[in-house]
C-alpha cells in the first residue's frame, strides 16, 4: 500500500504517537485487505461504547487516548450500556456505572457528538451520495452503503476510532466499486412477510452473502422491515450491503421453510415475562406508529423502549412519552436491548422483542430466552 509523505510521517511518530498509532492500524488493516492507498473519509461512527462491550482494557485505553487525541472528522457513536436519567431504577454495580461514566466522557473529550445511537442515518443529516465514511455499527454501515449510497466497509471499532483519529481509511472492499456488485441472489418466497420476516431474512443472507448480495422479489421496503433487514444481516455474517434486484451468479430460495428454520433458531420461548423494542433503536415514525397502535390499550407486562435521546424533545412534545408511560412503556435513551445490563437473567428468564438481532444477543449475551414475534402480534396478544 502506497503512503504520501504525509502519512509516512504521521505512521513514523513525527506528529505523535497517537496518530502514529491510529496510521499502524490502518496501515495493518490495509495491507491485508489488498488496499492500494488510504483515502478521506468525511464521518466516523464508532462502536465500542457500551462498557459490556469493551470492559476495564477498553475503557482505561480510552482513557489515556484522550488526555490528548482529538477528533479530525464528524464522530458519532454507538448506544452505551443504559440511560444515565434513569439507572438508578436498575441498581446496576457501581463499578459499571462508574466505567460507562468514564468511557462517555472519553469519547465527547476527543469531539465525538454524543449520540449513542445505532441509527446514525435517522438522526443526522447525511452527505451527499458516495461519500466515503466509516461506520462500525454493523445495521448502520450496510443501510449505508445500501439505502443511503454512501460507501463504506463494516468497519471494527478500532478502524472506525483510526479514522476518526486521521479521516482516513483504506481503499479496499466495499469502498471499490467493483466489489459492491453482488455474486449472489437471494429470492425471497417467504409466505408471510413482516418486519420480522424481513430480520431473518437478512440474518440468512448474512450467513450465505459474501461482502455484497442481491435480494429479488421485494418492491419496497417499510422503515421498519429495512432496519431489521439491515440489522439481521449485520449479525450473522460478513456482508456488507444489499441491493433489490436479480443479480447474476449463484441464485437460492429464502422459502417458507428457511424462515421456519432461522426462526427455530432465534425464537426459544412461547413467551416472556418482558418486552423490548428498539434494535436497531426507534425512530420518531415507528415512536407514532407504536402509539398510533395501541389505541388506548396497556401492555400486560413491563415493556422497555430503546430511542435516540435526539429525538426525546419531539416525543414529548407529541406527548408520545405521556401516552407510552400511560400504557406501561418505559421509553430509555442513549442504550438499546443489545448487550444491555439492564436486562439479567438473575431477574428475567425470557424476553418478548419483534427484532431478530436483539433475539439473537439477548441469547448469547445475556442469557435469555427469546420470544420473537412481529409488532402486531405484541400488540395483539401482550396489551389489554
Amino acid at each position: 500500500m502506497e503512503l504520501t509523505k504525509e502519512e509516512e510521517a504521521m505512521l513514523d511518530g513525527k506528529h505523535g504517537e497517537t496518530l502514529a498509532l491510529a496510521y499502524r492500524i490502518l496501515a495493518a488493516i490495509g495491507e491485508a485487505t489488498g488496499a492500494d492507498k488510504l483515502i478521506p473519509v468525511e464521518w466516523a461512527h464508532l462502536s465500542g461504547v457500551n462498557y459490556n462491550t469493551i470492559g476495564d482494557a477498553g475503557e482505561t485505553f480510552l482513557s489515556h487516548l484522550s488526555k490528548d487525541a482529538k477528533f479530525k472528522i464528524k464522530t458519532t457513536v454507538n448506544p452505551m450500556g443504559f440511560d444515565f436519567d434513569n439507572v438508578s431504577k436498575f441498581g446496576l454495580d457501581e463499578e459499571f456505572i462508574t466505567k460507562q461514566q468514564s468511557i462517555k466522557h472519553s469519547y465527547q473529550k476527543m469531539g465525538a457528538s454524543p449520540s449513542f445511537s445505532c441509527i446514525p442515518y435517522e438522526i443526522f443529516e447525511l452527505p451527499k451520495k458516495g461519500t466515503q465514511v466509516s461506520f462500525a455499527e454493523s445495521n448502520a454501515a450496510i443501510y449505508a452503503n445500501s439505502i443511503s449510497d454512501l460507501k463504506t466497509n463494516k468497519e471494527s471499532a478500532l478502524s472506525a476510532l483510526a479514522s476518526a483519529l486521521t479521516g482516513k481509511s483504506p481503499h479496499s472492499d466495499l469502498r471499490e466499486e467493483e466489489n459492491r456488485k453482488p455474486d449472489l441472489t437471494i429470492r425471497m418466497r417467504a409466505e408471510s412477510v413482516d418486519e420480522v420476516t424481513y430480520g431473518l431474512l437478512g440474518y440468512f443472507a448474512g450467513k450465505q452473502a459474501g461482502s455484497s448480495v442481491a435480494i429479488s422479489g421485494i418492491k419496497e421496503l417499510d422503515r421498519r422491515s429495512c432496519k431489521s433487514l439491515c440489522a439481521g444481516m449485520g449479525t450473522s455474517g460478513s456482508c456488507g450491503m444489499f441491493t433489490l434486484d436479480e443479480g447474476e451468479g449463484e441464485k437460492i430460495d429464502f422459502d417458507q421453510k428457511e424462515v421456519t428454520k432461522m426462526r427455530d433458531e432465534l425464537n426459544t420461548s412461547e413467551s416472556g415475562d418482558i418486552i423490548t423494542l428498539g434494535s436497531p433503536q426507534l425512530g420518531l415514525g415507528e415512536i407514532s406508529d407504536l402509539v398510533a397502535r395501541l389505541k388506548g390499550r396497556s401492555f400486560k407486562k413491563h415493556c422497555m423502549i430503546f430511542c435516540p435521546r435526539a429525538i426525546q424533545g419531539q416525543i414529548h412534545n407529541l406527548g408520545y412519552d405521556k401516552e407510552l408511560n400511560r400504557a406501561g412503556g418505559e421509553l430509555l435513551y442513549d442504550c438499546c436491548t443489545c448487550l444491555t445490563p439492564l436486562i439479567d437473567k438473575k431477574d428475567v428468564d425470557a424476553v418478548i422483542t419483534n427484532s431478530v438481532k436483539g433475539a439473537y444477543y439477548l441469547r448469547t449475551s445475556n442469557g435469555v430466552d427469546v420470544n420473537l414475534k412481529n409488532l402486531n402480534r405484541i400488540v395483539e396478544e401482550e396489551t389489554q
